[in-house]
């Protein structure tokens, strides 16, 4: 299984279950790395959750954007680009409802990460910002180096490729990762949908409220 299709699954999965437990309780996503040592002649095995790696990118006003950003933060993450024809505007538009909910809190932020890096540039991403009225106080509209991002893309389980035969000239999914504050992966949302939206509101509550 390629591994484009292996993430499409795996997010498609959890749309629903991951944002339905009634006990409301957020499970922690993605595969688990697994180390093995020797220890006193054997071998032994430890595990530990999947988790964001660092990074380094700049936002719609120039700011160096890093994991000390999102330090102690829970966040919102999505891949996108400024001149998608599909469904980049839908995602962008169901996100502002989460961004009015939230937007007044210093410990919440969304990350919008632009997969077409050669023509999103700092300008661009201001101008997008502009138009659909985001603030870079709780919304990060992304650039940076293309292997910077594409790196990420799959560690948030969220697919973005570049495909010329694809409208836009990428292949990309409405996917939208919740992260808590430890950079774990707390839930998976599509992106188009209004009412997975109002599932991520609600869950994003629950990250805040805990300990």
């Amino acid at each position: 299984m390629n591994t484009k299709l292996f993430i499409f699954l795996l997010a498609l999965g959890c749309f629903g279950a991951c944002s339905s437990n009634p006990q409301k309780i957020l499970p922690v996503l993605g595969q688990p790395e697994v180390t093995e040592k020797v220890v006193d002649g054997k071998t032994v095995y430890d595990s530990t959750e999947h988790k964001i790696s660092d990074f380094s990118l700049y936002n719609q006003e120039g700011e160096n954007i890093t994991q000390a950003t999102v330090e102690g933060k829970v966040y919102v993450a999505d891949f996108f680009f400024t001149s998608c024809p599909t469904i980049c505007p839908k995602v962008k538009a169901n996100l502002k409802k989460v961004y009015k909910e939230y937007k007044d809190r210093d410990d919440f932020l969304l990350l919008s990460h632009s997969i077409d890096v050669k023509h999103d540039t700092i300008g661009r991403l201001a101008w997008y910002a502009d138009k659909f009225n985001i603030d870079a106080k709780s919304w990060h509209l992304l650039t940076g180096k293309h292997a910077d991002i594409y790196k990420l893309s799959p560690q948030y389980l969220i697919a973005a490729l570049v495909d010329e035969g694809a409208p836009g000239g990428f292949d990309h999914s409405g996917a939208v990762a919740l992260v808590d504050r430890h950079r774990r992966i707390r839930g998976m949302y599509d992106g188009t949908d209004p009412e997975k939206m109002e599932d991520l509101i609600k869950d994003i509550a629950i990250l805040l409220a805990e300990k």
